[in-house]
């Protein structure tokens, strides 16, 4: 036990070179619950959800009235000088006998110690490789999680020396991957939605790598890499780390975010 409360992992260079060690945080021995992570995530989900439904007086508006018995035709309404059917949910242009409504609960709910817990669950499962390569991220076999960069990472301005820091390190394929975009099938191709794009790491920081917050330059120069999110370690949430309700997320760490992460 003492070993592993004392595990240490090793901080890269720009250039992918091992400069020091640095403690690995407790959250990371956290007890893996795939399904407290899935609740989490639809819970998040939920929220973003719209409510919807029909006006209240859709279908009622004509001038059907039935014609009553002995005519010797059924009592449904029918419009006035005519004998089309209409207002009854089984004519055609009348109601619908349930439509959507506004008023119904789309919202789901989660304890704050089940959505707690499914964060620390999460962060502890994106340093198992084999949870994050079932995920279909792809990274070089010498690759040891979590990765651990210097502090000067955030400093970086250019897209492409962000992309070429991922290739110096062994993770440079799992960008092309999230490059090939995927066609949906479905209508969703017609409503600006036409391709599916995958996720690929996450970069989490802390804010506090320099002392002048205007140098921290990361968050727009990874901001155009296919599939790349930034997150700073405090706005860490369960659908950043696990997308889809699947954990295991190739994640890249300052070492100032992890000794945040720590405290």
């Amino acid at each position: 036990m003492m070993g592993e409360a004392e595990r240490r992992v090793k901080v890269l260079d720009l250039s992918g070179n091992f400069i020091k060690e640095t403690p690995l945080p407790g959250v990371f021995r956290e007890e893996y619950r795939p399904d407290l992570i899935k609740r989490a995530v639809l819970a998040m989900q939920s929220h973003r959800l719209q409510p919807k439904g029909t006006s209240p007086l859709a279908g009622r508006k004509t001038s059907a009235e039935s014609w009553g018995v002995g005519r010797g035709v059924s009592r449904v309404p029918r419009i006035k000088n005519g004998r089309r059917a209409a207002r009854a949910p089984q004519a055609v242009g009348g109601r619908r006998a349930h439509p959507p409504k506004t008023e119904k609960v789309l919202k789901r709910k989660i304890n704050d110690k089940e959505r707690r817990k499914a964060i620390r669950s999460a962060i502890a499962a994106t340093i198992n490789p084999e949870l994050v390569r079932s995920r279909g991220h792809k990274f070089g076999e010498d690759v040891v999680l979590p990765i651990v960069v210097e502090n000067s990472f955030v400093t970086l301005e250019r897209t492409a020396e962000v992309e070429e820091f991922f290739q110096t390190i062994g993770i440079g394929a799992d960008l092309a991957r999230a490059r090939e975009r995927k066609i949906r099938a479905g209508k969703g191709k017609m409503r600006g939605r036409r391709y599916k794009t995958k996720k690929s790491a996450l970069i989490v920081i802390s804010g506090d790598e320099v002392e002048d917050p205007g140098n921290i330059k990361i968050t727009t120069s990874a901001r155009n890499l296919p599939g790349v999110d930034v997150s700073y370690v405090d706005a860490l949430n369960v659908e950043l780390l696990a997308p889809g309700t699947h954990p295991g997320r190739l994640t890249v760490w300052t070492e100032s975010s992890l000794m945040k992460l720590g405290d």
